[in-house]
């Protein structure tokens, strides 16, 4: 059976993310921002999961796009609490490094099904 990466990775970005959004909550009492977090970080891989079972190409490719945005959007929040000092180094790191690579394998998947679209066109 042949491994799903970037199913498995966005899946293990959303515990980190789950994980960091309870750290947040429980001895930050950080709310707000962890709940936008939370949101956008788990959202990528659930719309990895709906393309899985898009009715087009084209249904395929609109998903990853919004799953796209979903972590560029986390990227964003991420940033945001680690400038604001409400994550530390290490863990700024960790999160960017997993959605930074989600980033780039979203992106190359979207291109190539977009170049297969329109070879098949």
């Amino acid at each position: 059976m042949r491994k799903n990466l970037i199913k498995e990775k966005s899946f293990d970005f959303a515990l980190a993310i789950i994980h960091e959004s309870r750290n947040l909550a429980d001895e930050k009492r950080e709310y707000i921002l962890s709940k936008q977090l939370m949101r956008s970080g788990t959202a990528v891989g659930a719309l990895i999961r709906e393309a899985e079972q898009a009715e087009s190409k084209a249904d395929f490719i609109h998903k990853l796009s919004i799953s796209l945005k979903e972590a560029n959007e986390s990227e964003y929040w991420i940033e945001l609490l680690y400038q604001s000092g409400f994550i530390n180094e290490a863990t700024f790191v960790l999160l960017r490094n997993q959605v930074g690579e989600l980033n780039r394998l979203l992106i190359a998947i979207i291109r190539s099904s977009k170049q297969n679209l329109r070879a098949k066109a």
